[in-house]
């Protein structure tokens, strides 16, 4: 059985998510890339994301430390939440910005699990396929 990662999180220039691929690889994980959905309305991009998040089954959420609000992944981490969805956060921003930290606790609290860098988030969902993380 595969497991379907939603993929959350910034847009910038950095192309995370290709990464989270490339270094999970894709044995065992199919993955919803809003990336590549390539919509621009936001009518169209918020149901798209929203239907992945209610089909996935683990959401991967990154937090750039250079992500300007967050807003669509604090969106998609609530919803996530309130469907009892597994939840991976890596949340980098808050180390470096007190003030966001202080506003970000309650998505900090609503996710499954939270890893302050994104090596050890990576980490973990690799393991998920192989039976040694758990959430």
């Amino acid at each position: 059985m595969n497991i379907k990662v939603f993929l959350s999180g910034g847009m910038n220039e950095s192309n995370w998510q290709q990464e989270v691929i490339n270094l999970v690889g894709k044995d065992g994980y199919v993955y919803f890339n809003p990336r590549e959905h390539l919509l621009s309305k936001s009518n169209e991009y918020t149901m798209w994301d929203l239907f992945y998040v209610k089909n996935c089954d683990v959401v991967f959420a990154y937090m750039e430390k250079d992500n300007p609000s967050g807003f669509g992944l604090t969106l998609e981490i609530g919803y996530a939440a309130a469907m009892g969805k597994r939840i991976i956060l890596v949340d980098e921003k808050s180390s470096f910005d007190n003030k966001f930290e202080q506003k970000f606790k309650i998505v900090r609290e609503s996710s499954s699990i939270v890893f302050d860098n994104f090596s050890a988030g990576i980490n973990f969902l690799k393991n998920l396929r192989n039976g040694i993380s758990t959430l």
